[in-house]
């Protein structure tokens, strides 16, 4: 394929663009997956596989035995099936808010055990995302309701825009060193709140998540991306605080931001 020279420069514009844009705002809502109703879901099976194979270490980060979710992805993809096959308009609020990060988090563990080994998330290419390039995130990869989904549509049209709820970041794993734990236990309409919230403590107590020194804060990229859905860049030190040690709220009461990081670097034991 001939590629000109003016495609070319368009492309790079685009690219300047988006890195000149502020933080990611929520897409439209499928509205066609808005809950409705009372039905509840049975996630034991992922609850077994996520025990088995997800390990905190010493700083209390949640790491994934790769390997071992590949030799049980029959399992895995069964019980993403058994997801696709449900009607997720027919859930409780809170019901269908665990369904969708766990529908998410399992075909992200099932994309990535399947490329494993990979250094990163990134390097498996299957249809990358206007926020972070390659990867697999815009493939469309899952079908509901007889509609095709991909991870982004999952995270930016259905589980942001529908449920509205900033802590949902706290869920959602990419497979990376900076994204918050994969949770050693599968959500659930009864406990969706407070893991999100066990998360959330844990990720900001973390280095990865927010460091103070000298007076200076570095975060993670997640809260300059979505800084909208925790209420805009001035409400970021009241949410840390919210979740951090006292020792830690005290620290970052008193610093201010300046920068933001992450790494891609997959999760892996």
């Amino acid at each position: 394929m001939n590629i000109d020279r003016r495609t070319v420069i368009a492309g790079f514009a685009s690219l300047a663009a988006a890195s000149a844009l502020g933080p990611l705002p929520a897409r439209a809502a499928l509205t066609g997956f808005r809950p409705t109703g009372q039905g509840r879901v049975d996630h034991s099976a992922f609850d077994a596989l996520l025990k088995a194979h997800v390990r905190p270490d010493a700083q209390a980060y949640n790491r994934v035995d790769y390997r071992g979710v590949k030799a049980n992805l029959a399992a895995l993809k069964a019980y993403v099936a058994s997801l696709e096959a449900i009607n997720p308009v027919g859930l409780s609020r809170n019901e269908a808010h665990a369904y969708w990060i766990n529908l998410y988090n399992a075909k992200t563990l099932e994309v990535v055990a399947e490329a494993f080994p990979v250094s990163s998330i990134k390097k498996i290419n299957l249809g990358g995302s206007f926020l972070f390039g390659s990867g697999p995130w815009k493939a469309k990869l899952m079908t509901v309701n007889g509609r095709d989904l991909s991870l982004d549509d999952v995270e930016h049209e259905i589980v942001r825009p529908l449920f509205g709820d900033p802590m949902s970041h706290y869920g959602l794993n990419c497979a990376s060193y900076s994204c918050p734990n994969l949770a050693t236990r599968a959500f659930t309409g009864a406990n969706v709140d407070a893991v999100l919230r066990e998360n959330g403590v844990d990720y900001v107590n973390h280095p990865r998540g927010v460091v103070v020194s000298n007076g200076r804060i570095t975060a993670s990229k997640i809260y300059s991306w979505y800084a909208g859905d925790f209420g805009g860049k001035g409400r970021l030190k009241g949410h840390w605080s919210s979740l951090a040690n006292p020792e830690k709220a005290a620290e970052i009461a008193a610093a201010t931001i300046s920068g933001y990081e992450y790494d891609w670097s997959i999760n892996a034991l």
